[in-house]
């Protein structure tokens, strides 16, 4: 069987395993909690919003940024994990890979892969499992993982 790890993240939060066999259970290689992304919106902010005066002087208006801080966040650590994957895989750590998301930081973290890593996802599976065991985690997966 090729070397497959699994990636099993959200936002803030990413787990790798392995398993030796198609069939065989996952050993998780690695934890990894980005710390400022499981901090709420409010602690991530400061201060409040800038306000302008629009051209027509009809008031001031608070300044709402076209994303907040929780989504910024959350695409910083995609990228991180991605950049991580991109190395891992250079360094032949692993030769297929199974990414476990939910929809949205799946997306993220598909953008900042490379090609070649791109080419070696075998499976993709669009829900969050983080926090689960890595017993319900295979329950999720196919019982005989891909091969690619």
């Amino acid at each position: 069987m090729k070397k497959t790890w699994i990636v099993v993240a959200d936002s803030a939060h990413a787990r790798i395993f392995t398993a030796k066999t198609p069939t065989s259970p996952l050993e998780e290689i690695k934890d990894e909690v980005d710390i400022p992304a499981t901090f709420r919106e409010k602690e991530l902010v400061t201060d409040e919003p800038g306000r302008h005066a629009n051209d027509s002087r009809m008031g001031v208006h608070a300044y709402e940024p076209e994303h907040t801080k929780h989504e910024t966040e959350a695409v910083r650590f995609a990228k991180a994990l991605a950049e991580e994957l991109n190395k891992a895989f250079h360094l032949r750590k692993f030769e297929q890979l199974v990414l476990v998301a939910p929809p949205k930081f799946l997306g993220h973290l598909r953008e900042s892969l490379h090609g070649p890593v791109l080419r070696a996802v075998s499976l993709q599976c669009e829900e969050d499992l983080v926090k689960e065991t890595a017993e319900e985690i295979r329950r999720h997966l196919p019982e005989y993982l891909p091969q690619l």
